[in-house]
């Protein structure tokens, strides 16, 4: 007969309400800096869940307009939960991060993709579309995500978080800045930014903590938005639940953040709200390996992707080339990026004729388990992208035929509440 005296259940170390401004919570903070003390410590071994709110901090609802995307304070974005502590990392250790689960909350079964306005955060493709606000919400029932806001698909997640990052070092957080802020001074006035410097507007740390550190913070804390080399912002869709992050330390107890948790995503994230973002809850394991920045030459984090993933093995691939056929046809010099943009533009143009509005095609391709992989970066002067498209998250027949594609109408997602799109 079972029994609980030899069983002792994984603790909730950060406990959140997805339903509640991050603000006004504890155990959260949207800043990187190596002052923020620790929020919780684990031991290495320990088996420990962390809840997280959206990257708004919800801001954004499960509605039919997109004014709440129009308007979101991106000041505030993203917020994490930590900083964590693990017992016993020092500075060259490399931490050994194993994600055991990634899920949503069960009051709050759906999530959300957005485009953002050109003048408030932008995405890829924000000045081809001079981008205006959309939105797609996303019902989450077990394992697959289907939305009102783009009908006719639906499709297995790979819930996953976007950020986690250890936190930096005085002297690495100083380096950021300073290189970043240079980036903007080379390009003053660019819309969407570039980069984004420290900015005391907006700033939240989470922890009762003296004004004089408070302000500190304000004034030097790295924003959230990229990647760097502790990890962060770097939105890989395969480091589900299975994955191992070796990550390097800078600070005593290393004091990792994650959030920014996504149901599923695209390979390249191609909007700046590029995913199903949702509340959930992580669980981890953290480990250590002394002198592991030296062992393994760790300059970035490394990673072993999940075991995990839905089988879409049958897709429509689309290539793309560094020559902007969708534009001014103007011809790089092997650049990925540009290769990359053509390759979702051609998708974007065949899923139209399939009858989804430009909007709705955009929100799919980055919300959708969609692969993309560099073809080649060798033959000047064209890189080659590919970006697959699976077919089996489509209810009905996508593939190209001679007699060509039916068109149908799926409505369009959600827009402004004035029209503007």
């Amino acid at each position: 007969m079972a029994t609980a005296a030899n069983s002792v259940a994984h603790q909730t170390l950060i406990k959140l309400d997805p339903f509640v401004l991050a603000e006004k919570q504890k155990g959260v903070h949207n800043r990187w800096h190596p002052d923020i003390p620790a929020f919780v410590t684990v031991k290495p071994g320990e088996v420990f869940k962390i809840q997280c709110v959206d990257w708004t901090g919800a801001q954004i609802g499960n509605n039919d307009y997109a004014d709440d995307v129009r308007d979101v304070d991106l000041s505030k974005c993203h917020n994490l939960s930590g900083p964590i502590a693990v017992e016993g990392a020092e500075p060259g250790d490399c931490l050994v991060l194993d994600i055991l689960d990634v899920n949503y909350f069960e009051k709050m079964p759906w999530g959300y993709s957005g485009i953002f306005e050109l003048e408030n955060g932008g995405g890829l493709f924000a000045r081809e579309f001079n981008s205006r606000a959309a939105k797609a919400i996303w019902d989450l029932k077990g394992v697959y995500a289907t939305s009102r806001h783009i009908p006719g698909v639906r499709f297995a997640g790979v819930t996953h978080p976007g950020i986690i990052g250890t936190a930096p070092s005085a002297e690495l957080l100083a380096k950021w800045n300073k290189r970043e802020t240079g980036l903007i001074a080379q390009h003053p006035n660019a819309m969407p930014a570039v980069a984004f410097p420290p900015d005391p507007k907006g700033v939240y740390v989470g922890q009762d903590v003296p004004q004089e550190l408070r302000d500190k913070i304000a004034r030097e804390g790295a924003r959230t938005i990229p990647a760097r080399e502790h990890g962060g912002n770097c939105d890989i869709k395969n480091l589900s639940k299975g994955s191992r992050c070796y990550l390097p330390v800078f600070v005593p107890g290393a004091n990792f953040s994650v959030g920014d948790l996504h149901f599923s995503q695209g390979d390249g994230e191609m909007a700046f709200c590029g995913a199903i973002e949702m509340a959930g809850i992580v669980t981890f394991s953290a480990s250590i390996i002394k002198g592991g920045v030296e062992k393994f030459a760790l300059k970035q984090p490394i990673f072993l992707p999940s075991p995990v993933d839905p089988q879409y093995a049958s897709q429509i691939v689309f290539e793309g080339i560094s020559v902007d056929l969708h534009g001014d046809g103007k011809q790089y010099n092997m650049d990925a990026t540009v290769a990359y943009k053509q390759a979702a533009l051609n998708c974007m143009a065949y899923l139209q004729k399939l009858g989804y509005t430009r909007e709705q095609a955009y929100l799919l391709l980055t919300a959708a388990p969609v692969e993309s992989h560099v073809g080649a970066v060798v033959d000047s002067p064209n890189a080659c992208v590919t970006l697959g498209l699976p077919t089996a998250i489509f209810e009905h027949d996508v593939l190209p035929r001679p007699e060509g594609l039916t068109k149908r109408d799926f409505g369009q997602c959600a827009i402004r509440s004035d029209g503007v799109i």
